[in-house]
């Protein structure tokens, strides 16, 4: 086993994976570390800050030790990456102590914050500066609720003595023991501070949020040099960190979305799409938010985002809740007994509809049954939702920008599953790309640390090393796909 190596971080808000990877872009080694996460009364969701970083430093120790007993050389290890959970943050004092707990993605504590923004008239300017919506799950209005609800929080802002950043930032203060306070274009753009136009922090915006004295990072390009570090002296001597970047962003980067019109769907418990849509941020009329896909050097790519809140939840439903099968994996085979949906259509409203649509106050319903349905039928329609869901997002995204989408490149469990795959294929009427690989964030974030490093020569290089991933086509004829969408649409209203 030959270097030279990639270290590459993924910090997740489950665990943290850390992958080393070859010059080809191979994965070598892997090292794994489960992380808690409290989900508290009120909607609350948090983690320590310093176990974050010791479930890195963790995860790190295991993918060395894989490394070494694999005959690999650590010493060829040449640079790092850190892709990371997006809009979780820290706030720490100037002495690098944590004020607070970490405010994870998922914590809904600033609703009522959210609400006010919107009452304040402050919407149109937040999404014109910032391509957010104003909800919780971006960062800014977590803060702003730290700010009033926490004496220790709220103290350290007024006095300029408070310190924020996203969890790459705050790993890469950690491992360097507060030499560099950085974070990169993604992680930044996921903040509602950061203003897509001029690439910085709004000055405005914060003044309107009453947080001009937050200190805040240095950004730089995804892929570039932030730091340098031994990881606590797990390595022997010091590698930089080359490479920081939001998760999604990453994954969609590892699996190739280098150009306008290529997006990435992760087939998940949800769906995250994000399609790259240029050098220029293009605004939303449809419900899906701009974001920066990723940069390097004076290179920034711009990317269209949007998030169906229910795909593979349908499925376990199907199975925990209503017992229509053993395995999941059974679903294949009973979809594919049936020559269509006979009618029958499940819209997963379980939690609300997300985008296009933005219904949150809509229920799930099953339509269309009669008395010659079975329930293969039923699975069937819960298999095709999913394609349904993302033929929506993605004809909102074409709508807002004029891209017409090339390619879809796919991860997540869901991509096992040949029925949803073809059927998407025949719905978008184009290739459906499916890595087949796990690790695609850090995949991601190996590319970008080895773009700088050296390691990867060019992103036609990077082209290169995807040629073997499994693409399916549309089939000849995909009247199916097609008629049954119109009823989809139907169904949804």
């Amino acid at each position: 086993m030959n270097g030279p190596f990639i270290l590459a971080i993924d910090q997740g808000t489950s665990s943290t994976k850390t992958v080393v990877f070859d010059k080809n872009g191979l994965a070598v080694a892997r090292g794994v570390e489960p992380l808690h996460t409290s989900y508290l009364d009120g909607g609350f969701v948090e983690q320590d800050p310093e176990a974050i970083y010791n479930n890195v430093l963790g995860s790190v120790e295991k993918c060395l030790a894989d490394l070494r007993a694999k005959g690999g050389i650590v010493s060829e290890i040449k640079a790092c990456g850190i892709s990371n959970q997006r809009e979780t943050f820290v706030l720490w004092d100037e002495k690098g102590n944590s004020l607070c707990p970490a405010v994870v993605w998922q914590c809904k504590r600033s609703v009522a914050i959210c609400e006010r923004l919107k009452a304040s008239g402050l919407e149109s300017e937040i999404r014109q500066k910032t391509g957010l919506l104003v909800d919780p799950y971006f960062s800014a209005s977590k803060v702003i609720w730290l700010n009033e609800n926490h004496a220790e929080v709220k103290s350290a802002i007024q006095a300029g003595k408070a310190f924020f950043g996203t969890v790459d930032t705050w790993l890469l203060y950690k491992l360097t023991d507060g030499a560099y306070y950085r974070t990169d274009h993604t992680n930044a753009s996921r903040t509602m501070f950061f203003n897509l136009h001029t690439l910085d922090w709004d000055r405005k915006l914060l003044a309107e949020f009453d947080l001009l004295s937050l200190q805040l990072p240095d950004i730089q390009p995804s892929s570039s040099s932030f730091g340098v570090t031994d990881f606590e002296g797990l390595l022997e001597t010091r590698i930089e960190v080359s490479a920081m970047i939001g998760d999604s962003h990453a994954a969609a980067f590892g699996e190739g979305c280098f150009a306008p019109g290529i997006a990435k769907a992760t087939l998940g418990t949800g769906s995250s799409i994000l399609m790259n849509i240029g050098k220029v941020p293009k605004p939303s009329q449809n419900g899906m938010v701009t974001t920066i896909g990723w940069s390097m050097g004076e290179h920034v790519e711009y990317a269209l985002e949007g998030v169906i809140v229910t795909c593979g939840a349908t499925i376990s439903w199907l199975k925990n809740n209503l017992g229509m099968f053993g395995e999941i994996t059974d679903t294949q085979e009973m979809a594919n007994a049936v020559r269509d949906n006979n009618g029958v259509y499940l819209v997963p409203a379980f939690s609300g509809l997300g985008a296009p649509h933005w219904d949150m106050s809509r229920k799930a319903s099953i339509t269309g049954l009669t008395f010659d349905c079975n329930k293969n039928h039923i699975v069937r329609a819960a298999l095709e939702s999913i394609p349904y869901q993302i033929k929506d997002v993605i004809m909102a995204m074409e709508s807002d920008t004029g891209i017409l989408l090339q390619e879809l490149k796919i991860d997540g469990g869901l991509t096992a599953n040949t029925f949803v795959v073809q059927f998407l294929a025949d719905l978008l009427e184009k290739p459906v790309v499916n890595l087949g690989f796990p690790e695609v964030s850090a995949l991601g974030a190996a590319y970008l640390a080895g773009l700088q490093a050296g390691v990867y020569e060019s992103i036609a290089f990077l082209k290169g090393l995807s040629r073997d991933h499994s693409t399916v086509h549309p089939s000849p004829d995909n009247s199916i796909a097609t008629s049954g969408y119109l009823g989809w649409r139907e169904a949804v209203g």
